[in-house]
């Protein structure tokens, strides 16, 4: 069973061939024989899994279930979920026990999924390799058999290994500047970013607000469609939340892909791209053009100005967003403190690892009396013009195509000393975070063995298109279908 995807588990608790208790019993413990060669989990929840498999089954017999009654999946430990801990990868949240849900949670705990524990990510989403994690470091399962353990891309690392390793057939996860694209890429399977909005931020915790958005893991677009089918919607909690009506996003899957207008942004395909990505990412686009795509070149002109501007905006906003955890409401509190400023000083140098001490430096600085005209502001004039590229682009074309990341997943370790090359790994992401703009990566094949994604990006609010592109080309490639040996 934990091979199947979750539209197919849906079917076989559908038709009785299983229980949702027996499900998650055999999640639980593969969970429990496997993870320890990833550390893909920070919190397993097997009694409270148990209990929400037995009540699923008790509305399948009653007759009121729905396609996730039963269905296991994770979420990244950046959601609120109440009673369980919620620690966003840091020694800050390590005994954090929130009292209510995430808007995501509570949906999919509405919805009857049943959430089988917290996955591992960089300390407060911060992070392109899931290394900073107070828990560890989060290994990918591809790679393994050569010797050398590999990142599995941060920050949603942990959701994207357990999905590759089948530990669970779907998880949460969220995106900031390729969170969640990097990672599925590197993995070696789906994710989805939703456009900025399209998904409630209430009860995730924030790294930089203006960028954050939670989004979808698994291994087929179809489950993507039927997490997403869960999660969009207009949230009054959320004042960014877009109110606006949410489709089904698996009715317009297998429309057909004829006269669909691909375009390749130029910037995306230049020195930084090694020559064996770019084959594995032109064979891609080449299997649109064989079910009767159009495709062109566009251009996205500031997109190399993409890297600087978020590196300027979002530790400005992580910079406010974190100045919350100060050893005094809530969270680490260091030992016999002497004074007030003891207190602060010590809690936030014992509770924040590097990258996180790191980010909120350079956004203190950003923000500062003296800088920010010169960095923060325009950094935001920046965003602006990366932004109408992609409007402008989407004038000629309904969807964007590019790699996800330069490279293969790297060893564990080869990029942590030199922040800024970690940093260029996000150099093809980014700047759809900027522009608030949906994007996935999907499968796409292999360098070197290991996982190459190919990023659909669209316009704002089209994730049915960018879901219906990638599940055509699922129904006609094995790649998302592969294993880690």
């Amino acid at each position: 069973m934990h091979n199947k995807s979750v539209a197919e588990l849906s079917r076989e608790l559908e038709s009785g061939k299983i229980s949702s208790v027996e499900l998650t019993r055999e999640f639980l413990d593969r969970i429990k024989a496997e993870d320890g060669q990833y550390n893909s989990f920070i919190t397993v929840t097997d009694d409270q899994a148990m209990a929400y498999a037995k009540a699923a089954d008790e509305q399948r017999a009653a007759g009121k279930a729905g396609a996730w009654t039963g269905v296991p999946l994770a979420h990244k430990d950046i959601f609120c979920t109440s009673g369980v801990t919620t620690t966003a990868g840091s020694k800050m949240l390590a005994n954090f026990v929130p009292p209510y849900d995430a808007t995501v949670t509570a949906n999919f705990r509405a919805a009857g999924a049943v959430c089988l524990g917290k996955t591992n990510m960089d300390e407060f989403a911060m992070g392109s390799s899931n290394e900073s994690s107070f828990f560890g470091p989060v290994t990918n399962p591809w790679g393994l058999n050569s010797g050398d353990k590999r990142v599995p891309g941060g920050s949603s690392g942990g959701s994207a290994a357990a999905i590759a390793a089948r530990l669970v057939p779907a998880a949460t996860a969220t995106d900031t500047g390729g969170s969640i694209r990097q990672p599925a890429a590197l993995c070696g399977i789906t994710g989805l970013k939703p456009t900025y909005g399209r998904v409630s931020r209430h009860g995730m915790i924030a790294f930089a607000s203006s960028l954050d958005q939670g989004g979808t893991m698994a291994r087929t677009a179809e489950d993507n469609a039927l997490m997403l089918n869960v999660m969009a919607g207009f949230d009054p909690k959320d004042s960014t939340s877009a109110d606006r009506a949410v489709p089904d996003y698996t009715a317009t899957l297998k429309e057909p892909l004829k006269g669909l207008r691909i375009g390749l942004p130029k910037e995306y395909f230049s020195d930084q791209l090694s020559p064996a990505m770019e084959e594995q990412v032109r064979n891609a686009v080449k299997e649109y053009e064989k079910q009767g795509a159009i495709v062109k070149e566009v251009s996205l002109p500031h997109a190399k100005l993409a890297i600087a501007a978020y590196y300027v905006i979002a530790p400005a906003e992580a910079s406010a967003n974190l100045s919350r955890f100060d050893g005094v409401r809530y969270g680490y509190r260091c030992e016999d403190p002497q004074d007030l400023n003891d207190l602060y000083t010590r809690t936030r140098a014992e509770g924040f690892g590097g990258e996180v001490k790191r980010r909120i430096l350079v956004g203190t600085y950003a923000l500062s009396a003296g800088y920010f005209d010169a960095y923060y502001l325009k950094a935001q004039k920046v965003r602006r013009l990366i932004q109408q590229d992609f409007i402008n682009a989407f004038k000629e074309v309904d969807v964007l195509m590019s790699p996800v990341s330069p490279s293969p997943a790297f060893v564990q370790g080869e990029k942590t000393s030199d922040p800024v090359t970690m940093y260029l790994e996000d150099i093809f992401t980014i700047a759809v975070n900027l522009a608030g703009v949906p994007a996935m990566s999907v499968p796409a094949g292999f360098v070197d063995g290991l996982p190459v994604g190919l990023q659909i990006i669209g316009n704002y609010f089209e994730e049915a298109r960018l879901l219906n592109a990638a599940h055509q080309f699922q129904q006609v490639t094995d790649w998302h279908q592969k294993l880690p040996q």
